[in-house]
């Protein structure tokens, strides 16, 4: 919606207006319109359009999904670094169902720009290690399989792990 440091301006210029109906003896308007300066806050740091890609994401509504991404025009000025890397790691996940070679330039880039919880990079490289297997690059897949299971600390990958090893034993 709004430019990452417009946010901030944003939630600073609210903020003065919240000390300001402080100043007024309005604490209570003033407590409601510091809340309103943290909501700006919060998306600075967590981006409404990938949570609302997320939300759709978790109802397999994958086209929803892509709808709320596409409203992020220019992502390395929009967002920050972590949000980019989720940025890229909604859309590798979506692109592996249709272009395994989009949805791997995507992952990398995912991987590289860094994800904040574990699970998540565990499984951008557990995506990256399927792709790897179906290009026959048997190396590649292994280590980044490896990679995943050590980031995988509650073993929630671990069904797929097995399985990916089973179908990399036919390789």
């Amino acid at each position: 919606m709004f430019n990452k440091n417009i946010k901030l301006v944003i939630a600073a210029i609210i903020a003065l207006w919240g000390v300001y109906e402080f100043t007024q003896i309005h604490i209570m308007n003033g407590i409601s319109i510091l809340l309103l300066a943290g909501l700006f806050v919060f998306f600075y740091f967590k981006n409404e359009f990938i949570l609302l890609a997320f939300m759709q994401l978790r109802k397999q509504n994958f086209e929803g999904a892509k709808k709320w991404l596409d409203y992020i025009k220019n992502p390395s000025t929009a967002l920050i670094q972590k949000q980019e890397g989720y940025y890229n790691y909604l859309h590798g996940i979506m692109l592996s169902q249709t272009n395994i070679t989009q949805a791997e330039k995507f992952l990398r880039k995912s991987v590289k720009l860094g994800l904040a919880m574990d699970h998540d990079l565990a499984m951008a490289k557990l995506q990256l290690a399927g792709i790897a297997m179906t290009k026959r690059r048997k190396r590649e897949a292994t280590n980044l399989m490896a990679e995943a299971k050590k980031l995988d600390k509650h073993g929630m990958l671990k069904e797929q792990m097995q399985m990916m090893k089973q179908q990399m034993k036919k390789i």
